[in-house]
């Protein structure tokens, strides 16, 4: 297949760059004050405003002219058939079966998986509702206070950013705990404050040989064994979620209390597997299941919804243009809930591990930009640290606010100011602000004319930056769920534009296997003839600071 930077439609978005380069958007809104309405939809509680956008009816066409050159629906179909859509490890990718509650035929290679699913969301089910009620106790015969889950990547970020969106349904009797770092200051400082009597450790990893996980989860069982003094509390406070059952019995695990997943889940699509006991610890299983049908509701959205009207494919799109089209290389996440301070950061690994891709699945080297730089933070901190750099930087920074109109916490005056915050912020930085308004303020201040002169320049703001607006009601399981899914599938949809393999990641294999040859000279002390005289003198520096 020819790279899409080869087909007409790609071209033809080029030459339509240069046709409305010159538009402004607070003129489009002027123009139209339909405009809103014609560029904005709601589906699966909610309601997206990409009206902010330097985009007509026909840029919008031309969009949708690509998706059609890449092939979109074949794709996404083979992805619901279950085919082996990561080409590189041969491997099907149905993560959308771990969430359909109405177990409907997904199969690899000819076998029915959602038997397999059904079997290990009731064991979920169960073992939350024993630990959460009391039943499951301790082996001193404690109940359960806290829960630390040990993992990494996907076996960590989505857990965590999810039970963080999620505080407000969880129970003070059960807390809820990440450990993903290797360095050892993460580990201790979560264990110092909890007793090994009433703590459950939640082992995550779809190997079981990850070596971060693994050394954190080898001294969590030592900390365990140092104060219960029996292997056999081991399998009272230890349970795992893996995919090699050999592995986590040689840990010590009872294999009854390991949590099955397969290697159809991709790790940084795997929260709504077994991966996603933590979550079900934190908030119950039935909010559990809550968010799994928001992101099935997203699903169905995606498969049904014409192109022009289908959430995902709209907000993909978009991104191609600003990323390839306008060359804008990065993309901002701002939502406005502090719940939500980790999605920022749970985007960065599904968006730049599945598209940070340089060749496309034939192995082709591409000649335009894939996976954009995602960033970002919760608003309003967000305005006082890089809001700076997109209002009036010289880089085109698109961004993505999420804003929930009710909070849990309603503090008298605090979710209006919010609200107003992230409105006004979108507004600026499309409107911005002319030299003749900024010259006109400054006057109005009283402002002597010399010093106006040398000020207006500074207070000038382009605007035309764009923006989408993501609104929802309030941030609920079954909300989260679907905006969860709804960045999923606009991940996929870039990943077919570009002409990628979203599904695995190589890139992070090669600093694995370097780091297993560094440990291997930090044993020998001596250095390896195969290792570069930077790494092989901070090996040495390492060592000299060890004797000292």
């Amino acid at each position: 297949m020819p790279l899409i930077s080869h087909t007409p439609a790609w071209e033809a978005l080029g030459h339509h760059w240069k046709e409305i380069a010159g538009l402004r958007m607070r003129d489009l809104f002027e123009e139209d004050p339909g405009r809103c309405e014609r560029f904005s939809l709601e589906q699966c509680g909610i309601y997206l405003d990409y009206s902010k956008n330097l985009v007509t009816e026909e840029t919008m066409h031309r969009l949708m002219a690509l998706a059609q050159a890449a092939d979109l629906r074949f794709w996404g179909d083979s992805l619901l058939r279950g085919e082996k859509v990561n080409n590189t490890e041969g491997r099907a990718v149905l993560h959308m079966a771990l969430r359909d509650l109405a177990y409907r035929d997904y199969q690899v290679d000819g076998v029915d998986v959602m038997p397999g699913i059904r079997s290990v969301l009731s064991r979920m089910r169960t073992f939350s509702e024993d630990l959460r009620s009391g039943r499951w106790l301790g082996y001193t015969g404690q109940r359960i206070t806290d829960v630390v889950s040990i993992g990494i990547g996907g076996s960590s970020l989505g857990p965590k950013m999810v039970c963080e969106a999620l505080r407000p349904y969880q129970s003070p009797d059960l807390r809820v705990h990440f450990v993903s770092n290797v360095d050892g200051a993460q580990l201790a400082q979560t264990l110092a404050t909890l007793d090994p009597a009433t703590t459950l450790c939640v082992i995550a990893s779809k190997t079981f040989t990850t070596q971060e996980t693994i050394t954190n989860a080898e001294s969590a069982r030592d900390w365990c064994l140092e104060a219960l003094r029996d292997s056999a509390a081991i399998a009272r406070h230890f349970v795992a979620v893996s995919t090699n059952r050999e592995a986590v019995i040689a840990f010590g695990i009872d294999p009854e209390n390991m949590f099955e997943f397969w290697d159809w889940v991709g790790g940084r699509y795997s929260l709504w597997s077994a991966i996603g006991l933590p979550i079900a610890l934190a908030v119950g299983i039935e909010r559990f299941e809550e968010l799994l049908a928001g992101a099935q509701d997203m699903d169905e959205h995606f498969v049904e919804a014409p192109p022009e009207r289908n959430m995902p494919v709209i907000l993909a799109l978009l991104g191609v243009w600003y990323n390839n089209v306008g060359a804008a290389g990065t993309q901002a996440v701002s939502p406005y809930a502090q719940n939500l301070q980790h999605f920022p950061a749970y985007l960065q690994q599904v968006d730049m591990e599945s598209n940070g891709k340089r060749v496309t699945r034939d192995g082709v080297l591409v000649d335009y930009q894939t996976g954009p730089v995602i960033w970002g933070q919760p608003g309003t901190d967000a305005q006082h640290s890089f809001f700076q750099l997109i209002h009036q930087g010289t880089r085109l920074i698109p961004t993505d606010f999420i804003l929930p109109l009710r909070s849990h916490h309603p503090i008298e005056g605090h979710h209006d100011k919010l609200v107003a915050n992230c409105l006004a912020q979108a507004q600026a930085l499309m409107r911005g602000r002319t030299e003749e308004e900024a010259r006109a303020e400054l006057t109005a201040g009283g402002i002597e004319p010399e010093m106006v002169d040398k000020l207006v320049p500074h207070r000038i703001f382009p605007g035309n930056r764009p923006s989408n607006m993501l609104v929802v009601e309030q941030l609920t399981p079954r909300v989260l769920g679907a905006l969860i899914a709804l960045y999923e599938h606009k991940i996929f949809v870039q990943g077919v534009v570009w002409g990628v393999d979203s599904f695995d990641q190589w890139g992070v294999e090669l600093g694995k296997q370097l780091a297993g040859q560094i440990l291997t000279d930090f044993r020998q002390i001596a250095c390896s003839t195969e290792v570069d005289s930077s790494t092989a003198s901070l090996i040495r520096r390492y060592h000299l600071s060890l004797s000292e």
